[in-house]
């Protein structure tokens, strides 16, 4: 009988803790890693062929969104298309549990923008065969899966379920006896195995609140006090245990946020991730000031962490469907209702001068003079493919809203436009960030914005774009990065480095050969939606808990992937 169920032979060894690469053998069992050194290739059931290539940990990606998606797709792609072995759900506050019966109708709708989720894909591809968190993480427990699935427990259901779905959206401060509810809720879902909390807080006109529920209103975390934050808390204080991920501006004060999302790391002992620490390509204090203040913070002892966006794969939308231009109030009015509505209203010359004077901010897409009409999907306006808006209105004599609205009615909202953004192009930057100890890479929003975002390529964009064409980093401080410091950071236990009795977790790639493949727009969600894709090259083997999940860029349709409980399977 062999020693090991396979072995991996002869690669060059990046272990993940940032000690130099070596070259070496990984002897794996059980779906743990079992030896690492020099191994005899008869005592593997199996041997993959690693010479000449790296060999590495799973990357984590702490910021996704595929709580539906899992259900249907287990291996949440993107996101293991590029080496990703463990993915975090529950982001921002956003969930399906504990969901009553009555209102899983609603909160699919609220995904459909918030999150840009397709709501015929929601509501024939998942099961709803749960009311409560832990159910749901039975659910998912009985759910084929070739990820890692490690779960936060989101906020906004919670304030729903406590409050009434009324009071929680017009912002109602629980009294005493809710807030107990809310944190007797909070300890069931962390029992059940959640890892922490999540919420979006992006208080209405603050200037980035840039996504809303389908109806245009606030979330209900949008909303939340203060003070309800501190009592969850107080939650991971007692328990010693989990982590939370906050988005928030709460206003025109970023001191006095800054200082609560640290009170909250104080209070509870525990780390909270903060998102998102971007740059915007003409105004570098926008990232230098909140990496200042996380140097700042951790000189004081507290553990807040920044998730930085680390790609600049960009936008590309049409304004049939579009919703990250919701924090201006005229953008967001234009926007929602029926195609018809949207139709009307982008028509409309006195619509037209509301949004000439209430433009969109810059975080997400950057100035709409700088937004390139790609596709006219129409027989008329070819002859502007390619084109910026700025251009295009030159060119037609126009205001440049007038340019971009005259092609998007003049194509029933289906020209598609692209924007980048607003952190591409600066290289310095960008390697400010990714210096920074501070930061983890990521933000992919895995599972959102399927019709516009491809956010999940991070990590092979990290490793081909800043290693390789920029040097940037190391080969050891990119895996550290992607692996052992997000790992650490969201309470995994013992994933995110190869070492001796870890699970066998692990990417074997062709350094100089891998790159991201052109995108594609396919129909493989349920009811027939269809989603923009970007898959990978180069990336030879993939293992979950010792198991191959990805053979030469192919899914071998192998469910090795855990609900990790408290961080582990």
């Amino acid at each position: 009988m062999a020693t090991y169920d396979t072995i991996i032979k002869n690669g060059t060894i990046f272990d993940g803790t940032r000690i130099p690469r070596f070259k070496g053998d990984i002897g794996i069992k059980d779906g743990n890693i079992a030896k690492i050194g020099r191994l005899n290739e008869s005592d593997g059931d199996k041997i993959i062929d690693a010479e000449g290539k790296h060999v590495c940990p799973g990357f984590i990606d702490l910021h996704t969104h595929y709580d539906a998606q899992l259900f249907w797709d287990p291996y949440c792609s993107l996101s293991s298309w590029h080496g990703i072995t463990s993915v975090v759900i529950g982001n921002c506050g956003f969930g399906f549990a504990p969901v009553a019966p009555e209102l899983r109708e609603r909160s699919m709708l609220s995904m459909t923008r918030i999150e840009a989720i397709p709501y015929d894909s929601m509501k024939e591809g998942m099961p709803w065969d749960w009311e409560t968190f832990p159910e749901y993480l039975d659910s998912i427990d009985r759910t084929p899966l070739a990820m890692n699935i490690l779960p936060y427990v989101p906020l906004v259901p919670m304030l729903i379920t406590v409050l009434g779905f009324d009071r929680a959206k017009a912002g109602a401060l629980p009294t005493p006896e809710e807030t107990q509810q809310l944190c007797d809720m909070l300890e069931e879902s962390m029992d059940a195995g959640g890892c922490g909390w999540s919420a979006q807080r992006l208080a209405p006109g603050c200037g980035a609140d840039v996504q809303r529920d389908f109806d245009g209103t606030p979330m209900p975390t949008d909303v939340m006090h203060d003070e309800t934050c501190i009592a969850l808390a107080k939650v991971l204080a007692k328990r010693n245990e989990g982590f939370m991920q906050v988005t928030m501006l709460s206003g025109n004060d970023p001191e006095k946020d800054r200082a609560h999302m640290e009170e909250l790391s104080e209070v509870s002992g525990r780390p909270l991730l903060y998102n998102v620490v971007q740059a915007v390509a003409n105004d570098p204090s926008v990232h230098r000031e909140t990496l200042k203040w996380l140097s700042e913070v951790h000189g004081r002892g507290n553990k807040v962490y920044g998730q930085g966006l680390t790609t600049d794969c960009g936008f590309t939308f049409a304004l049939d469907e579009w919703n990250l231009w919701d924090d201006s109030d005229a953008w967001r009015e234009a926007t929602t209702g029926s195609q018809e509505d949207k139709m009307r209203k982008m028509a409309d010359p006195a619509m037209r001068e509301k949004l000439k004077n209430d433009p969109p901010g810059i975080s997400a897409t950057g100035p709409i003079e700088e937004v390139v009409m790609v596709r006219p999907n129409s027989d008329d306006f070819s002859e502007y493919k390619d084109h910026k808006i700025s251009l295009i209105a030159e060119k037609m004599g126009v205001d440049p809203i007038d340019a971009m609205l005259d092609i998007a009615v003049g194509t029933n909202l289906k020209a598609e436009f692209f924007a980048m953004l607003p952190n591409a192009g600066n290289l310095e930057y960008m390697k400010e960030i990714i210096d920074d100890p501070f930061v983890t890479f990521g933000v992919s929003d895995g599972g959102a914005h399927t019709r516009f975002l491809t956010a999940g390529r991070f990590p092979t964009e990290a490793i081909a774009k800043y290693v390789r064409e920029h040097n940037m980093l190391s080969l050891e401080e990119v895996h550290w990065r992607l692996s052992a410091l997000p790992a650490s950071l969201a309470g995994f236990k013992a994933r995110g480095t190869l070492v001796e009795g870890a699970p066998a977790d692990i990417v074997v790639y062709d350094y100089e050969n891998l790159e991201i493949l052109d995108g594609e727009i396919v129909h493989d969600m349920p009811a027939n939606e269809w989603r923009r894709i970007q898959r990978a090259k180069g990336y030879n083997y993939i293992l979950v808990n010792g198991e191959v999940t990805i053979d030469h860029d192919e899914e071998t349709h192998n469910y090795s992937g855990k609900l990790l409980r408290h961080g582990i399977a």
